[in-house]
C-alpha cells in the first residue's frame, strides 16, 4: 500500500452515482427508477420522505475513510444539486469543505455528464498538481475505467469507493485498491427483510397467475355443463334449477377459499429461494476468497525458496489481485483472524511482532 503519513489525496465524488446505487441498494433494483417521478413532484410526500430518509449516504464516512490516506488536498462532488435527492446533502457536504459542482441536465432523466467532468477535472489536476498521491474515485460506472487506468500510468496510487452490487467488476480492476461503502466504518447496513422484497412480489405473482387460471378453468368447465344441461333437460330445466344454483354456490365459496390459500404456499416458497440464494452467494464468497489466498500464497512461494512469506505481503498481493478484498467486510477483526480461519490451507506462524504464512502441505 502507499504511504499513507505524508499522502497528498485528490477526492471526486459522482455523487448523483453514489446515491442512486445506495438508494437501489437499500429498496430493491430499479427503485429509484420507480420513484423518480414522485419524488421530483413531491419529495415531501410521507411515504416518499420515509424513503429518502432509509437511504441516506453518510457523507462522512466516505470523508473520513479518504482522510486516512493522506491530507485531503481536494475534494468535489458533482451533481444536479438543484435535484430533491441531492438538495439535502448540500450543507454538510460545504460543512465538510467539499466544492460543489453544479451540473445541469440536458434533459428531464438524461445522463448528467458527470463522468466526463469529473475525468477532465481529475487529469488536469494531476498535471497541476505535482504532489498529488492519491485520486480516489467515489462512483461505480465502468466510465472511470480509464481514467483510473490513466491515474496509475502517471504514478498515483488509485482508491475506489462503491455500493456493493452497483459497481462494475471492470472499475474494481483498475483501481489500486477498492473499498465497498457498505463496508465503510460507520455506514448502517440496510435491513435484510427489505432485500428479497422482489423476490416475494415475484412468488405472489405467479402464485395469482396460477389461482386465475385454475378460476378460468373452473368457470369453462361449468360454463360448458350449463351447456350440455340446456341441451338435455328440456321442459325440466326449472325443476333442477335450485340444485343448480346450490351447486354453483359452492363452485364459487371452493375458487374464493383458493384465492384465499394460494399466495401462502408461493411465499413459502419465495422465502425458500431466498433463503437458498443467499447461501449460495455467501459459499460462493468463501470459495472465491480462499482461491484467492491460495494463488497468493503460491505466488509467493515461487519467489522464495523458505516458504514462509509475511502475512502483510500475502495481504498485500491479494490486494492486486482482487483489490476488493476486505477482511473486515467478510466480518474478521483482522487478517491474521481471516489466515486462521483457513488453517486447511494456510499454515500461521507467530513469533513476536512477526506473522508467517505459507501453504499447508496437501500430500497426505
Amino acid at each position: 500500500m502507499a504511504n499513507t503519513q505524508n499522502g497528498r489525496v485528490a477526492v471526486y465524488l459522482d455523487f448523483d452515482n453514489i446515491v442512486l446505487s445506495w438508494y437501489d441498494r437499500v429498496h430493491g433494483r430499479n427503485s429509484y427508477a420507480r420513484d423518480r417521478q414522485r419524488i421530483a413532484e413531491d419529495p415531501s410526500d410521507a411515504e416518499i420522505a420515509g424513503r429518502l430518509r432509509d437511504a441516506v449516504i453518510d457523507v462522512g464516512a466516505v470523508i473520513d475513510y479518504a482522510s486516512s490516506y493522506g491530507t485531503l488536498v481536494l475534494t468535489r462532488a458533482y451533481a444536479d444539486w438543484s435535484s430533491p435527492i441531492n438538495a439535502d446533502y448540500r450543507s454538510q457536504l460545504v460543512a465538510r469543505a467539499v466544492d460543489l459542482v453544479q451540473l445541469f441536465p440536458a434533459a428531464a432523466y438524461a445522463k448528467n455528464g458527470a463522468d466526463i467532468r469529473l475525468a477532465v477535472d481529475a487529469v488536469e489536476d494531476m498535471f497541476r498538481l505535482d504532489d498529488l498521491t492519491h485520486v480516489i474515485i467515489v462512483a461505480g460506472d465502468s466510465d472511470y475505467v480509464p481514467l483510473a487506468q490513466r491515474c496509475k500510468r502517471l504514478g498515483r496510487y488509485v482508491v475506489g469507493i462503491g455500493v456493493a452490487g452497483s459497481t462494475a467488476k471492470a472499475l474494481t480492476a483498475a483501481c489500486d485498491e477498492f473499498a465497498s461503502y457498505d463496508s465503510l466504518p460507520g455506514v448502517e447496513q440496510p435491513q435484510r427483510e427489505q432485500q428479497p422484497a422482489k423476490r416475494q412480489r415475484r412468488g405472489k405473482a405467479v402464485a395469482a397467475s396460477k389461482e386465475t387460471s385454475a378460476i378460468e378453468a373452473a368457470e369453462a368447465v361449468e360454463a360448458g355443463g350449463s351447456g350440455e344441461g340446456e341441451e338435455s333437460a328440456g321442459a325440466g330445466e326449472a325443476a333442477d334449477a335450485p340444485e343448480a344454483a346450490a351447486e354453483t354456490t359452492r363452485g364459487k365459496r371452493g375458487a374464493s377459499a383458493g384465492r384465499n390459500l394460494a399466495p401462502a404456499p408461493a411465499e413459502s416458497v419465495a422465502d425458500d429461494l431466498d433463503d437458498a440464494d443467499e447461501g449460495d452467494d455467501d459459499d460462493d464468497t468463501d470459495i472465491a476468497v480462499t482461491g484467492l489466498l491460495i494463488r497468493a500464497l503460491w505466488l509467493g512461494q515461487e519467489k522464495d525458496d523458505s516458504g514462509w512469506l509475511h502475512s502483510s505481503a500475502v495481504k498485500q498481493q491479494m490486494r492486486r489481485m482482487d483489490p476488493s478484498f476486505n477482511e473486515k467486510a467478510l466480518g474478521f477483526r483482522s487478517f491474521s483472524d481471516f489466515l486462521k480461519s483457513r488453517a486447511d490451507v494456510a499454515e500461521l506462524e507467530e513469533t513476536g511482532h512477526e506473522r508467517l504464512v505459507r501453504l499447508r502441505d496437501q500430500t497426505p
